[in-house]
């Protein structure tokens, strides 16, 4: 899997260099520093979307082995994580190299157009895919990964390319995951050995790559990653982005997230991540994503995984809930087997959540965060808002025929409505003189999800 050096990509980047050198003498446009690219107003797509699924698929499917199954490579050979160790030594024979997984990554079930159903069904707006991995491995022909690509070696298919088309043929966004680094690639171990004084990898893979991602799929957002063994400025982050910003063919489309270096993550970039599985207490003040996998140990698919370990519906729609009255984003990964099959616990959660959002997305979508976040009372309660509409979201239906609400502030025009039965008024009473409501909520059945939301209209 070695690189050998290609004149072109040194070209390209001097190429992307000389057009942000343009820039910088052009009024209107982004500079190659945080305090000019930090103030890009994001573009509004990306807030009004709310739910997105985020895939993870490449060579690490074929073993799809272990707690966090894409790492095992470098669990394997890296650090010489026990568990790993002992499973190759069990099941492959000696001198087996991880690159020889890649031809069993034949992808022979997989069918874009079907995947792009499943996440419609979801009620996803946008979809993150696994351009390339921290193994490297490229699922599209990546002039700059010979024979350590999708169309080289394994399905012999350009898998990105296949499922932007069928998620855009759906109207929702496609985005792409790509690490900066990679494990193993000599000019990355190069690079780090010199103290990251050098730049080979970047200049010769890393920058390449990202530009050919994007004139070539167009994608919406793209979701870094990879970038914490350096500052940006070793991977020219700043550099890229005003390019991207600029003169790219998505320049007022795309969305990026924060990871561009150490010391970026929530402080630089367009919406922050901050962390895998970012949980904050209280909301915070940047536009924010929450990734989340329903697999509670893994990213990558495991032919070992367990039903116990899965979140189920009513967990998945609590942490969407919780994120999305907090102003962020709920970005939901699911790991395909190498085959291209979705496993069906998957695709169940999914279209639960479809089936939710396809009744309550009125709260959820183009939504903003409301004055008071949450509220106790005798099942939790979430608020969000749109116009001049408050919802509460419920989860768990009250024990008691009344139910109460403390926080609105009600009004001779206030009306009080259950998602699920728009057109039917429930009575209430103030609890209060203006302030609270008392409800008479309607016998229900159980809901798959356990949540369900009151409209209140008319109350500030």
């Amino acid at each position: 899997m070695a690189t050998q050096a290609r004149p072109s990509c040194a070209i390209l980047l001097t190429t992307v260099c000389a057009a942000l050198a343009f820039a910088l003498a052009c009024e209107g446009r982004y500079t190659a520093d945080w305090a000019s690219l930090d103030a890009r107003p994001l573009p509004k797509w990306f807030d009004e979307a709310k739910f997105g699924v985020f895939v993870h698929w490449g060579v690490f499917s074929v073993p799809s082995f272990g707690e966090h199954s894409e790492w095992l490579w470098y669990w394997w050979q890296g650090i010489r994580r026990a568990p790993e160790v002992a499973f190759m030594k069990k099941n492959y024979p000696p001198g087996f190299k991880y690159a020889d997984f890649a031809h069993s990554f034949h992808a022979e079930f997989f069918d874009a157009d079907f995947w792009a159903e499943i996440f419609q069904a979801a009620g996803a707006k946008y979809v993150v895919f696994t351009a390339k991995h921290h193994e490297g491995y490229t699922n599209w022909p990546s002039p700059d990964s010979w024979n350590w690509n999708s169309m080289d070696v394994g399905p012999r298919r350009d898998l990105v390319g296949e499922l932007a088309v069928a998620i855009k043929k759906k109207s929702m966004h496609f985005g792409v995951y790509h690490s900066l680094f990679e494990w193993f690639h000599p000019l990355f171990l190069a690079d780090q050995a010199s103290g990251f004084k050098t730049q080979n990898f970047v200049a010769r893979k890393t920058l390449p790559e990202l530009v050919n991602l994007v004139n070539v799929y167009k994608p919406d957002l793209i979701w870094s990653d990879g970038d914490w063994s350096a500052a940006d400025t070793y991977w020219n982050s700043t550099e890229f982005l005003a390019w991207l910003y600029n003169d790219s063919p998505v320049k007022d489309t795309i969305v990026t997230n924060d990871r561009w270096g150490s010391g970026c993550y929530c402080k630089h970039g367009g919406y922050f991540n901050c962390a895998d599985q970012y949980t904050p207490s209280t909301m915070p003040t940047h536009k924010w994503e929450k990734c989340q996998t329903i697999d509670t140990r893994s990213w990558g698919y495991r032919r070992d995984m367990k039903i116990k370990e899965l979140m189920d519906l009513p967990s998945l729609i609590k942490d969407m809930v919780y994120v999305v009255a907090l102003g962020g984003n709920y970005l939901l990964n699911i790991g395909p087997a190498s085959d291209g099959m979705i496993a069906p616990a998957f695709e169940e959660r999914l279209r639960g959540i479809g089936a939710w959002l396809g009744i309550n997305g009125e709260a959820i979508y183009a939504s903003k965060a409301w004055r008071l976040q949450s509220e106790k009372t005798t099942v939790p309660v979430w608020y969000t808002a749109k116009d001049n509409t408050v919802y509460a979201i419920i989860l768990g239906w009250p024990s008691k025929q009344t139910f109460q609400l403390s926080s609105p502030k009600t009004s001779g025009a206030t009306n009080v409505t259950l998602l699920d039965y728009p057109n039917v008024p429930l009575k209430w009473k103030p609890l209060q003189q203006t302030l609270g409501l008392l409800i008479d909520m309607p016998l229900m059945p159980a809901s798959p999800a356990n949540a369900w939301t009151l409209k209140l209209e008319g109350v500030a």
